[in-house]
């Protein structure tokens, strides 16, 4: 896992397995407290990274020996940008799923994790651009109170 910081935010890269994707979302996590982004918004980022980042290594990656994911996080004063891209295979369709509304036992495998995603996420939108994957996510960010 490689982590690479700037004026303007931070990349973190790593190999597409559930060991180090486990370890990129933990170090996005710790930047994200590092720049007093709250527990609980940080929480939020975190479990919807959790499953957008699973679903690049468990389909995107399926069946390929190796692959990089790249996330890229620029914080603006009142929102996260997020940027996730990869080599994997495209999304079903060219579309996100839907993420619809239901008991998780009635889903079909990760329709419930796109439901969280939706819910957790202020703006997601995908894109295959030649042979990339980016998926973008922006979170909006409470106003601070004053000190």
């Amino acid at each position: 896992m490689n982590l690479d910081t700037d004026r303007a935010g931070f990349l973190v890269t790593f190999s597409a397995n559930d060991l180090e994707a486990r370890d990129g979302i933990c170090a996005i996590a710790g930047q994200l407290r590092q720049q007093g982004i709250s527990e609980e918004r940080t929480g939020d980022v975190e479990i919807a990274l959790a499953e957008a980042i699973n679903n690049v290594v468990e389909h995107a990656y399926a069946g390929v020996e190796s692959g990089r994911i790249h996330v890229t996080c620029h914080l603006r004063a009142d929102r996260l940008e997020i940027r996730i891209h990869d080599r994997g295979r495209p999304m079903p369709g060219g579309d996100l799923p839907n993420g619809e509304p239901a008991e998780p036992a009635d889903l079909p495998e990760g329709g419930f994790g796109w439901f969280l995603i939706r819910q957790l996420a202020s703006e997601i939108r995908y894109e295959r651009r030649g042979d990339k994957n980016l998926l973008w996510l922006r979170f909006d960010l409470p106003e601070k109170p004053d000190a």
